[in-house]
């Protein structure tokens, strides 16, 4: 049966395996079980042999009594078997999936932003749950079920020829015909499950993006045309679907019509006998059983191939996300260590950098900046200007194409991505908040933080008050995003985890520009605070945010065009002037 795997499916079934090891005992049992009640169901043959022959004919009561407990005693063994079997099986399912699934978020966690890029995040929660949910099936159920009759077919048929040859031969001459369309149809539906399979993570994905964004698509009157697209993915999912479904029921019933067909032969030729006194009645009917055994696990290992297809293309597809390589790693040999307590020196020396989707393009050009310890530094330019792009690559979320970044005059490239990343704290124009409660979000950058730090960094972030205003406190859960939250509210929750986070190097990137006055007056007086004594880098495109800054780096296309105070840019770089001419002009205009 290997033979209709291909090279990729064969791997992705060894990866399976490989989950599987850990468990040898628990599958040694299983195994056991499976083997124990596939050969009583054999036996049972025999039992029905004794039970016509001994019990039947010859009329006496002792021997059917006894073909009788004998019986029994075999439904005993099966009962018992049986149990043994499904508990096993099922539980060496649930927890290979379980693992699976550990498996493959712990290394999704940690690839690099970049692989995100380029594959969409709602299909690959599909394929962590739907792909693996049908993993469970199989491995849990179907695989039990394959490997059962796969018993039963070469053990009934070891049977058929001890029972009678003759009529045995019947039997083997019909098996070509049936192992011919199951590899047939075989090779069709294992392109028709993978294909079903990114189907249905199509469906997932669009379902994922349009609830994720559902004002946007409420606000825009979108519902029909999401509708309609909706739609057509599903109608595309079921069309392949619908295929596979139709090349599995050809092979369902070409396997029942040929095995049965072969059946209707040898009992027709057994009958004969019988009646000729060349066999037993009992010799029959154990023959019958035995055929209809072989039969019926024929039928069965056709449905079930087509479920081990599917669970082929689901592995092949979990396997890839498993050996999706990471870009970012610590260095294999020469890795450095940072102090416990950095000072919050940064330098860029002719840093490069184009985005993996866009590399014709350089983000970032020629960059070449020194920031010293406990300076505040503002970034301004225009939108697109690559200022972000530093903050991804100071963060290493990629590696410059040429230049390097060095913290405390180490190459970030040679450091442990997680020693590094511990050295900033991040407050973005659009705070990320999770799913949980207001007290886990503070804690995020620092789950040992106690209670009364938790609470003295959101008073610092001028957050204590509104909090202490929700239902349940600290405790209150918040919605995805922190929905229900206004913006000012999730900028200075984000304000206090990053005080928190107690890190020396802090990251602001337009804290403060989609904020209403009064929001931003309660974050810039919470500013200060986090930035004491700390190495700040601060985006900001409302240059009154930044007139105060030590010193403010002009970045236009990705290049460094100038560094210096505000007045000293207002004095010498005409992109700052205008800059300032445009925001400070309106600004006077506003308020007369």
């Amino acid at each position: 049966m290997v033979s209709v795997f291909s090279s990729r499916q064969r791997n992705a079934i060894r990866l399976a395996v490989r989950f599987i090891a850990p468990y040898r005992w628990q599958s040694l049992g299983a195994l056991l079980a499976l083997i124990v009640t596939a050969g009583i169901t054999l036996s049972m043959g025999q039992g029905i042999r004794l039970l016509v022959d001994q019990g039947f004919m010859t009329q006496s009561p002792q021997l059917l009594n006894r073909s009788i407990e004998f019986f029994l005693l075999l439904v005993v063994g099966l009962a018992v078997g049986t149990f043994a079997r499904f508990y096993l099986v099922s539980w060496i399912g649930e927890r290979v999936v379980a693992d699976i699934r550990k498996q493959v978020f712990n290394h999704l966690i940690n690839l690099h932003p970049g692989f995100y890029e380029n594959n969409r995040s709602s299909e690959i929660q599909s394929r962590l749950t739907a792909d693996t949910t049908l993993l469970q099936s199989v491995i849990g159920s179907s695989l039990s079920m394959f490997l059962r009759n796969l018993l039963m077919v070469i053990g009934g048929i070891v049977l058929l020829f001890f029972t009678n040859p003759k009529l045995t031969s019947i039997v083997v001459v019909a098996l070509p015909l049936v192992v011919a369309p199951i590899l047939i149809f075989g090779r069709r539906v294992r392109s028709l499950s993978r294909l079903s399979q990114d189907r249905i993570a199509d469906v997932g994905s669009y379902v994922a993006e349009a609830l994720g964004q559902i004002k946007t698509v409420q606000a825009y009157n979108h519902q029909q045309q999401d509708k309609q697209r909706f739609a057509v993915t599903a109608e595309e999912a079921f069309d392949t679907a619908r295929k596979r479904i139709l090349q599995r029921s050809w092979l369902i019933t070409l396997v029942i019509v040929l095995v049965l067909g072969a059946v209707g032969v040898m009992l027709w030729v057994g009958g004969m006998d019988v009646i000729a006194g060349r066999i037993s009645g009992g010799e029959l009917a154990a023959f019958v059983f035995y055929s209809l055994i072989v039969g019926s696990a024929f039928g069965t290992l056709s449905e079930v191939i087509g479920e081990l297809q599917r669970a082929a293309g689901a592995a092949e597809r979990i396997a890839e996300l498993l050996q999706a390589p990471s870009e970012i790693e610590p260095p294999a040999s020469d890795l450095l260590h940072l102090p416990e307590r950095v000072s919050g020196r940064l330098t860029l020396e002719d840093v490069s950098f184009a985005y993996p989707s866009r590399p014709e393009r350089n983000a970032i050009n020629g960059f070449s900046l020194s920031i010293e310890p406990g300076e505040t530094l503002a970034l301004v330019g225009p939108s697109g200007a690559g200022k972000s792009t530093l903050f991804d690559l100071l963060l290493r979320f990629y590696d410059p194409q040429t230049g390097r970044i060095l913290v405390e005059g180490l190459p970030i490239t040679q450091l442990d991505p997680l020693d590094l990343r511990r050295c900033f704290a991040m407050v973005s124009q659009t705070p990320a908040l999770f799913f949980g409660s207001v007290e886990e979000n503070i804690r995020y950058g620092n789950p040992d933080a106690t209670d009364e730090h938790v609470q003295a960094a959101a008073r610092i972030a001028h957050a204590h008050e509104f909090i202490l205003q929700m239902p349940e406190g600290y405790q209150t859960h918040l919605g995805d995003g922190g929905l229900g939250l206004s913006g000012g509210q999730r900028q200075r929750l984000a304000i206090a985890r990053a005080l928190l986070v107690d890190a020396p190097i802090l990251l602001l990137d337009e804290a403060t520009s989609a904020l209403d006055a009064q929001s931003e007056h309660l974050i810039q007086q919470a500013l200060p605070s986090l930035m004491k004594g700390r190495t700040t880098l601060v985006i900001a495109h409302r240059l009154a945010t930044v007139q105060n800054a030590d010193r403010i780096a002009v970045i236009d296309q990705g290049r460094l065009i100038a560094v210096g105070t505000h007045h000293q840019l207002i004095a010498s770089n005409p992109l700052y002037a205008r800059l300032a001419a445009l925001q400070f002009n309106a600004h006077q205009e506003a308020v007369v």
